[in-house]
């Protein structure tokens, strides 16, 4: 209640807010704890309180940053921010660039929406000490976010990410409740912020295009749509050699998402519009990014019908695809993660690829970069997770909307050239490494309440880890820390056959995660022990 009626003074926009809420459970979901950073930093509702994304949460969060930035003793610090297309994106990222500049800490802007992975590329080019991205990225309209990004442009690992918690933590509220005060457009004028020019972008387009793996178009139809988000110009720009028709109602940005009632490409209806399209021009393909363009989902025409391929697939489709098009040096490796399917490792192993596992999360992926750009000892080729994430090439640290929508493409152009499409490109592969059937179950469990029965969840699960299951090789606990992988909540049950299935809490929205791969001889026996396997699980959640 003292944070409450602190809370109600701030403004009249808070206290507007905050009054109108008659519901008790409600205000003690916006007090009952501040947000946190996790596997995608800070990320919540937007709204008035402290477990709420609003300008001084913002502005406390970018205030700690300041202050782990300069402990650091290094002169000249800069940062560079960017911002999707969600409601009040643009104004926390003002907000961020002026709590910076008040810290005597230059700030770049760019002047429009721009994808996430720009940002990280961005940070590099500019030679900046850290970058800020203004996304929630797949999550629900509700939601808004803040990422950080250290000087290499990747997200920031536990390690540092703990110690800027640190600096967060003891900068008092009171420290930004001056922060409607702040003029970004005089700050602007006297050179405090900069806004970013265009030669970022085509550098970074630039770099994409580098990585191209076939040239030839095959007269390729592609329906394209950015989900209303960021990903329109540049993803139809590095498209252009394909004849490519946008969905004309979702090429807008619009943070109410009012054309989806999710704007997640993982969700199966998140492409309807632009499968019906593609229906209407007989497209070969369809590729849908998320509103800060660093995921993407493809659906593939087969036999008259589109079908949606999961992460897992696209992922495996690209590694082959990678494996066989580009020189592999002896050091070659790829990335992948503990939830992600083990047919893209298979892949790569066989043409000779080292493969490495990490923890959930892309920050872990751009982390093994920045260490083998220093050390030599990998070159990294690809990496990606189930959640439709990849990353080819070292231009950014973080998953690529962009650059993988283009692989995407030359894929589909390479095996229409052999007279196949990606879901018969895929049936390939199975016939070669076997059957895998890879899935996501969420349950939603918001609010405290939620979040007391995810640990309890979890706590159960640990105590009946090794009599739910007969035929299981082993059970990993993650949060018992496995080799040099940082401590994380993740059990993973492992069976005897290499199938496997793992329990997560989310770390960006309030989910409990359940991942299956299974092995089996076909979809239909392989679906049928996972659910098995899911309401053995279940049961005892």
């Amino acid at each position: 209640m003292n944070d409450y009626n602190y809370w109600i003074e701030l403004d009249d926009e808070m206290k507007a807010e905050l009054t109108g809420i008659s519901d008790d459970k409600e205000l003690e979901d916006r007090f009952y704890k501040n947000l946190e950073f996790g596997t995608g930093g800070m990320r919540g509702k937007m709204g008035a309180g402290p477990n709420r994304m609003n300008i001084y949460t913002v502005a406390k969060a970018t205030k700690g940053l300041a202050a782990y930035l300069k402990s650091s003793g290094e002169e000249n610090t800069s940062v560079a921010i960017a911002y999707d297309s969600r409601n009040n994106s643009l104004r926390f990222a003002k907000t961020a660039a002026c709590a910076l500049a008040c810290e005597n800490i230059k700030v770049y802007i760019f002047d429009k929406l721009q994808p996430t992975p720009v940002l990280s590329y961005a940070v590099r080019y500019l030679k900046c000490s850290a970058g800020i991205v203004i996304t929630a990225s797949h999550n629900p309209k509700e939601y808004n976010g803040y990422k950080v990004y250290d000087k290499n442009g990747c997200q920031l690992t536990p390690k540092y990410a703990d110690r800027l918690i640190g600096f967060v933590n003891e900068t008092p509220l009171e420290a930004v409740a001056d922060i409607r005060s702040l003029d970004f457009e005089k700050m602007l004028d006297y050179g405090k912020i900069s806004y970013i020019g265009s030669e970022v972008i085509d550098s970074f387009i630039n770099e994409c295009e580098a990585l191209s793996l076939y040239k030839s178009s095959e007269n390729l139809r592609i329906v394209y749509t950015p989900l209303h988000g960021t990903g329109n110009i540049p993803v139809r720009r590095i498209l252009s050699k394909y004849d490519v028709i946008p969905v004309d109602e979702q090429c807008e940005p619009d943070g109410d998402f009012s054309t989806v009632r999710s704007p997640n490409p993982e969700e199966k209806d998140a492409l309807d519009l632009a499968i019906s399209k593609a229906g209407e021009v007989e497209a070969d393909l369809v590729i849908g990014t998320d509103p800060d363009c660093d995921r993407v989902g493809i659906a593939v025409r087969d036999s008259g019908k589109y079908i949606l391929l999961t992460g897992n697939q696209t992922g495996a489709l690209l590694a082959d695809f990678i494996m066989k098009h580009r020189a592999l040096p002896e050091n070659a490796a790829i990335v992948t993660t503990i939830v992600t399917s083990s047919l893209g490792a298979d892949i790569a192993r066989k043409h000779g690829c080292h493969v490495f596992l990490t923890l959930t999360g892309f920050k872990y992926i751009g982390e093994k970069i920045c260490e083998w750009e220093k050390s030599a000892d990998h070159t990294f080729i690809f990496g990606y997770e189930e959640s439709y994430g990849y990353l080819a090439g070292t231009h950014a640290r973080d998953k690529d909307a962009v650059s993988s929508s283009m692989l995407i493409a030359e894929m589909a152009a390479h095996h229409k050239s052999r007279g196949k499409n990606l879901a018969q490109a895929l049936e390939e592969i199975y016939n070669e490494y076997g059957y895998y059937y890879d899935c996501l179950e969420t349950i939603i469990l918001e609010g405290k309440d939620g979040a007391e029965k995810i640990k309890l969840t979890m706590d159960s699960l640990r105590q009946s880890e090794s009599s739910l299951f007969d035929d299981l090789s082993d059970v990993t606990d993650y949060l018992a820390g496995i080799g040099d992988l940082p401590k994380e909540n993740v059990l993973r049950f492992n069976f005897n056959d290499g199938s496997w299935a793992a329990v997560r809490p989310s770390g960006t929205e309030p989910k409990l995660k359940l991942y299956f791969s299974i092995k089996g001889k076909n979809e239909a026996l392989a679906s049928e022990r996972q659910i098995m396997i899911k309401n053995k699980l279940l049961s005892l959640m």
